[in-house]
């Protein structure tokens, strides 16, 4: 009986640009308690082995302190790890791996597959790994996996990190190639892969597992790992998924026109909680009144949600008439308030709209000023 836990593509030290500062800090942060979860789960199921199929790290530039904390996170489970190289942490001649070593922070019980050569596992079975030591190849690193010669009598077991032809989309289907249904023509018991982020099923001995925390707004089952169980020679494997993430990503795409609309919006937006990560992307037409409504249920949002990315650049807005009569916009305000919506169907839209934007926060505040000396 070999019993694995099957994870990938860590990034360790990923710096997320595009949130606010909070936001980044706290997304960057989840990536090491991802890492001390799959140690517990590990230890809690007495596993063999810890397979990571590439991208430990986000880059071969992360601090040596990022480098230390990762290996601080895998303490908690004292069995084997075994590491390897993928696209973003290649193993150069100098990279990350080597710092790694050179400041000595790398356990006894942790194996990092630096190079493709077999490897015994806990007295249990032969790894064959697939490092990238290069980014990019065009050729595939698991072709040597058939002509090792079976002679120890131990299982076999494969670790890779690329795409498998004609199973992923054909935009990534390029660079770092893997043959379909290598682990049947090599023999393997199982072939453990890394690069797609979302957990996926190649066949019956191939799968993907995803990145233990969920880094993008794309629905591709992330935020797991995989157990393996394969109870005897030649047995298919057993894989129940594990749930590894704290942040929910989602992404809502919307188009806006009537007032229900916008309603549906902030119906979402109401609805985030502390785990939520959100990215809404508004397009259409909408009336200053909703504007201001959303405004609102956004402000609300952010400090509910870890973290609300919004995009209004295609959003068009479209004062009525009663917007511009609560503004009291008459005569050459007014006006100008009518160019500004017009222009937005010119060359700049974005600036015709963020100055109706503006317009109308400075008549909504003088016309609250009215009201309140009234």
């Amino acid at each position: 009986m070999i019993s694995l836990l099957h994870t990938a593509d860590w990034q360790i030290g990923r710096v997320f640009s595009r949130f606010e500062l909070d936001d980044a800090s706290a997304l960057f942060e989840a990536r090491f308690a991802a890492v001390e979860r799959l140690a517990a789960i590990a230890a809690e199921r007495g596993v063999d082995a810890v397979l990571v199929a590439g991208d430990v790290f986000d880059a071969q530039t992360v601090a040596d302190k990022t480098i230390r904390r990762l290996f601080n996170a895998m303490q908690g489970f004292t069995g084997a790890w075994v590491l390897m190289p993928g696209n973003h942490d290649a193993a150069l001649t100098e990279s990350v791996w080597t710092r790694a070593r050179r400041i000595g922070a790398i356990s006894s019980n942790v194996i990092c597959c630096l190079e493709p050569k077999p490897v015994v596992v806990a007295g249990k079975f032969t790894l064959l790994p697939a490092p990238l030591t290069q980014r990019h190849t065009h050729s595939d690193l698991t072709e040597w996996f058939g002509t090792v010669p079976g002679s120890d009598g131990l299982p076999r077991i494969g670790l890779a990190h690329g795409c498998v032809q004609g199973i992923l989309p054909e935009d990534i289907d390029s660079a770092n190639p893997i043959a379909a249904g290598r682990a049947q023509d090599a023999g393997l018991a199982y072939l453990a892969l890394g690069d797609w982020h979302g957990t996926k099923r190649v066949d019956d001995r191939t799968w993907y597992a995803g990145t233990p925390e969920t880094d993008r707004f794309k629905a591709n089952d992330s935020g797991q790992a995989l157990l393996i169980s394969i109870a005897s020679e030649g047995a298919i494997p057993v894989v129940e998924p594990v749930r590894t993430g704290k942040f929910n990503w989602r992404q809502l795409e919307t188009q806006l026109a009537v007032a229900s609309d916008v309603d549906g919006v902030v119906d979402i937006l109401n609805a985030m909680g502390g785990d939520d990560v959100l990215q809404v992307r508004a397009f259409g037409t909408c009336n200053l009144a909703g504007h201001r409504k959303l405004s609102a249920a956004l402000d609300a949002a952010r400090a509910k949600a870890r973290a609300v990315v919004w995009d209004g650049a295609e959003l068009r807005l479209e004062p009525t008439e009663e917007d511009i009569q609560s503004l009291h916009a008459d005569g050459f305000v007014g006006e100008v308030l009518k160019e500004l919506r017009t222009e937005q169907s010119g060359t700049e839209p974005e600036i015709a709209r963020d100055a109706l934007l503006a317009l109308a926060r400075i008549l909504d505040a003088q016309g609250r000023r009215s009201g309140a000396g009234a």
